[in-house]
This record gives structure tokens, C-alpha cells and sequence, in this order.
């Protein structure tokens, strides 16, 4: 509300409805977006990507099959087979992390990991092991032992989805003791 000085007494004026309100023109023009309704339509959007990513590899995964299944007619190659079959599982494995992320709204550590290995593997197997450089192998060595490692670590990463909360987590295993160190300051005071 507004008031006017007129004849030496104060009058109380009433903003014009046409007039912009000094509410709007002292928020900055990010606060005046609707947050939520962004962010749910971004990850609509993010939902569509994420399942037309799973109609593709489900077309990729189908023709491979198809192309696996008309190779065995004609000349039996092992590498090729294997190769493709490898493939196959590459392509297995990535559909199930998005179906997992599709249900979970996370990318999972623990398939990441098996898809770089099953990679690196069939790799491995495609060029040959023999056929292979020395300092490439131990490069594959190393690899493959830090995914390992990571495979066992990440046992004892806090999950933080499903409404686990691991702030929360460490907060009610540190309370006992904050209470027992107000319970002595208390006692001292």
C-alpha cells in the first residue's frame, strides 16, 4: 500500500491494476520460473531418450542374431562367432542398465563395470592374445584388476536411492555420542 501527502493529511493510494507490482520487480527473473514443472519435463524428456535407447538396442541385438544365425549356414569361423556373441552380451548387458535406470533413476556400478569388462574381453579375444602386444596385455591386466577392485568396493559405497539417505545413516550413528557430549556440558555448566 501506498500513501499520499495531500493538503497535510495522508491518504492511502491503491496501485493500478495495469501498473507492475514492486513484488515482481524486486525478484530476479530466475526465481520466476517454475522449477518443478522444468525439472519433471527434462526428465520426461531424459525417460523418452533412455527408452528409445532400448528400442535401438533391441533392433541392433535382433539383427546381430540374425546375422549370427546366417553365418552359421554358411562358413563356421570361431573367432567371428565368439566375437558376435560377445557382442551380443555387450548389447545384453547395456539394455539391462537402462531398464535399470528406467526403473531406478540411477546407472548402476556394478553392470557398468561388468559391461567394460565383457568390452575389454572380447577385445582381447577378438585380436587374439598371441597376436597381441606385451604392453597391451599389461595394460588389459591392469584394467581389468582396478575393475575388479572396483567390483569389490562398491559393496561398501552407500546406496542413495530408494529413499536411503546416507547423511541421514551417519547422523543417527554419530547422535549417541553428540548426546553424551551435551549430557557432560550440561553436568560442567
Amino acid at each position: 500500500m501506498a500513501y499520499a501527502i495531500a493538503n497535510g493529511h495522508r491518504i492511502r493510494t491503491e496501485p493500478s491494476p495495469a501498473a507492475p507490482s514492486s513484488q515482481s520487480e524486486g525478484v530476479p527473473w530466475h526465481q520466476t520460473f517454475r522449477r518443478v514443472q522444468i525439472v519433471q519435463a527434462l526428465e520426461v524428456v531424459q525417460d523418452l531418450i533412455a527408452v528409445s535407447l532400448c528400442v535401438g538396442l533391441f533392433c541392433v541385438m535382433a539383427l546381430q542374431l540374425r546375422a549370427i544365425f546366417l553365418s552359421l549356414f554358411t562358413t563356421l569361423k570361431f573367432h567371428a562367432v565368439t566375437s558376435d556373441i560377445l557382442f551380443i552380451l555387450i548389447l545384453v548387458e547395456l539394455f539391462r542398465l537402462l531398464i535399470i535406470y528406467l526403473q531406478e533413476q540411477r546407472v548402476s556400478i556394478g553392470v557398468s563395470v561388468e559391461i567394460a569388462i565383457v568390452s575389454v574381453l572380447r577385445e582381447v579375444i577378438v585380436t587374439g592374445v598371441l597376436e597381441t602386444d606385451w604392453r597391451q596385455i599389461l595394460a588389459v591386466c591392469a584394467f581389468l584388476a582396478s575393475m575388479a577392485l572396483l567390483m569389490v568396493v562398491r559393496v561398501w559405497l552407500p546406496t542413495t536411492f530408494a529413499g536411503v539417505d546416507p547423511e541421514a545413516h551417519m547422523s543417527a550413528r554419530h547422535k549417541p555420542f553428540q548426546e553424551q557430549a551435551q549430557a557432560g556440558q550440561q553436568r560442567h555448566g
